[in-house]
């Protein structure tokens, strides 16, 4: 008996589901309500198909709203239909098999926008317990778009059962935006508003905003049902805040003198207006007599002086009032407000002293190879640009035969040190070391020098931009919240400026070439005397700083554009860096970097619609600060101080 009654149970759930994947049979119950919906009938069939569960639903609710629901004019069956000229393709609804069949005898489902909202909802309650993850995120992404109060009982029963830590996550933020907003309990609304106060997203803030928006009202006297943000003084505008008024019908319209002169002429009465004679209009106050007379006789609109405007301000109350009603709401969310408002005033800050430091990095990358040719040997390099360039095409022709991105970068930096180096060297030993204690004419032999490098650039590679492509694991950006955030490639700069900072400090500290070369800048007799080759070192010296120019030329195209000109971007700001920071000085450098960066971020920020003008306020800042201390942040000793 009880085989026979499990038996009995397994059929009857068998053909209960047989029955519940016929979506069909429930679409031809409401076929009329289908056919041709509106937004109060059409709640019937939602509810069925929801009811359902059936996971074709989905696709056709999706259909529906898009338009693509056709249905056979004979037999009243519906199916989704692709239109392919005077032909359809149909897709049964349930079982998804594919006809092509020709357009007459069927009729293309329409419904309107209401309905269409409608169907959204439904298809948002679906979508939310899709097993598909990437539908449940596109349903949360569409409720984070367009928040609905109908959408947070929805949320609320798809969170239990989600499996996905980062999409429970997601659903329960917006169940937290949507309860702080359209929440039924006075205390769960607060709870959500306060738990906002840390939270400085974009959408946060939007939340608070809308609970706290406002609407400008007039009254004879503030209304105590009335949720008053903010009592508005009208002296600031009298005339603006009076035109609202007459547009509200509560006061007469102004007259301007001109409709003053076209009335006083349309009333011209045997030589006279208003019972004076022409004569006597020659002044304003005349005229407005007249006028008056006029108006008095009901024959022009009355005029209104500028004692009535403010007599008429002073009998109402300008007032804007929050569309939230409870007080109790909006105090918390003002709170809030202020609060993530702080928050973000310090992520600014935090975000504005990333890019300053970024910036810094490059600066010093880009100027560190300067310090060490301009520093320690006092040579004026203009040409130091155009090593940076030669580093960067470097790069690129590595990438051309060496396609893998990450391989090429560690290849490309140690060959552009090579390059760079030996160009260096070359150039010391053919022009530099002849112009040696003759800074104008090193200055124009190597300004000569950078433009035939940039003119022997472009009749190589073109004048057309190249491509110096990054690894795909510096691409992107470091997201710490919605207000700060730094690109990879910049955190792989500033770690790269930090390695040659401490390498160079190593080499000149630590290492005989850098003994030799502090004791050929401190004094070159005396090292000569010791043994030390001056012309030797001053050539490893030029090509060290060469060298380092090249590397920074690397680092710099991976998000720059390579040019031939792409140096001279960086040969002002590389002396200035040198110069403020101290000639010679390594820490100088750093610091003059530093101070260069940090001071152009905090220009452009005060000034974001102008980075030329950023630029030359930092140039006069520099100067002014060269005036004050000439030898820079940190003064070094030696031939270079001398100097």
């Amino acid at each position: 008996m009880r085989r026979l009654f499990l038996s009995l149970a397994w059929l009857m759930a068998f053909a209960t589901s047989a029955f519940a994947q016929d979506l069909q049979s429930i679409l031809q119950t409401h076929a009329e309500e289908v056919a041709k919906p509106s937004r109060n009938s059409v709640g019937v069939v939602m509810d069925d198909l929801v009811a359902s569960g059936l996971p074709q639903t989905t696709a056709f609710l999706e259909q529906w709203a898009e338009r693509n629901i056709w249905q056979n004019d004979e037999t009243g069956s519906f199916f989704i239909g692709i239109e392919d000229g005077d032909d359809l393709t149909l897709t049964d609804i349930d079982s998804g098999e594919e006809t092509s069949v020709s357009a007459d005898g069927y009729s293309q489902l329409r419904p309107n926008g209401g309905v269409r909202r409608v169907i959204g909802t439904a298809l948002v309650q679906f979508q939310l317990s899709d097993p598909d993850p990437e539908r449940r995120l596109s349903a949360l992404e569409s409720i984070g778009r367009r928040a609905d109060a109908s959408q947070l009982p929805l949320l609320i029963a798809s969170l239990e059962g989600e499996d996905d830590a980062a999409i429970r996550a997601r659903k329960e933020q917006l169940i937290n935006f949507l309860t702080a907003r359209f929440g039924e309990n006075t205390d769960d609304r607060i709870a959500a508003i306060n738990s906002l106060s840390k939270d400085t997203s974009v959408e946060a803030r939007a939340v608070l905003n809308q609970i706290l928006a406002t609407e400008v009202k007039i009254a004879d006297a503030l209304p105590q049902d009335d949720n008053v943000a903010d009592v508005i003084n009208t002296l600031s505008d009298h005339t603006a805040y009076y035109a609202q008024l007459v547009d509200a019908d509560l006061a007469p319209a102004m007259v301007s003198s001109g409709d003053v002169l076209a009335a006083l002429e349309a009333n011209v009465v045997e030589g006279r207006v208003g019972g004076i004679p022409l004569a006597q209009l020659n002044s304003e106050d005349a005229r407005n007599a007249a006028y008056v007379e006029l108006a008095a006789a009901g024959t022009v609109p009355p005029l209104v002086t500028a004692d009535d405007v403010t007599a008429t301000l002073d009998d109402f109350y300008f007032y804007s009032a929050y569309d939230e009603p409870d007080a109790a709401i909006t105090d918390a969310a003002r709170a809030a407000l202020d609060s993530v408002e702080t928050r973000v005033g310090w992520s600014q800050f935090l975000d504005l002293s990333l890019d300053g430091l970024s910036l810094a990095s490059i600066y010093f990358l880009a100027a560190i190879g300067l310090a060490i040719t301009f520093g320690q040997m006092g040579v004026i390099n203009m040409a130091h640009g155009e090593f940076i360039m030669m580093g960067a095409y470097t790069g690129y022709v590595v990438q051309l035969f060496v396609p893998d991105y990450t391989i090429s970068l560690l290849i490309a930096l140690p060959l552009a040190f090579a390059v760079t180096f030996g160009a260096g060297v070359a150039m010391e030993r053919l022009v530099i070391r002849h112009l040696y204690h003759r800074p104008l004419e090193t200055l124009l032999a190597t300004f000569g020098i950078s433009i035939a490098l940039q003119q022997i650039a472009k009749n190589i590679f073109g004048t057309q931009a190249r491509p110096l492509t990054s690894p795909e694991w510096l691409s992107g950006a470091l997201v710490i919240s919605d207000v700060i955030q730094i690109s990879y490639i910049r955190i792989a700069i500033f770690v790269l400026a930090l390695i040659f900072l401490c390498v160079l400090l190593y080499i000149l500290k630590r290492t005989r070439l850098g003994l030799e070369v502090r004791a050929v800048t401190q004094n070159p007799g005396m090292a000569a005397s010791m043994g030390i080759n001056p012309d030797r070192i001053n050539m490893m010296t030029f090509g060290l700083g060469s060298g380092i120019a090249g590397v920074a030329g690397v680092s710099i195209g991976l998000y720059a554009q390579v040019t031939s000109e792409m140096g001279a971007n960086y040969i002002v700001q590389s002396f200035m860096t040198v110069v403020v920071g101290g000639v010679g000085s390594v820490f100088g450098t750093l610091a003059g970097a530093g101070l260069i960066g940090f001071l152009q971020k905090g220009i452009e920020w005060l000034n974001p619609s102008n980075t030329l003008a950023a630029q030359t306020y930092m140039i006069l800042f520099i100067i002014l600060f060269i005036q004050f201390r000439p030898k820079g942040i940190v003064a070094l000793k030696g031939r270079a101080a001398a100097d």
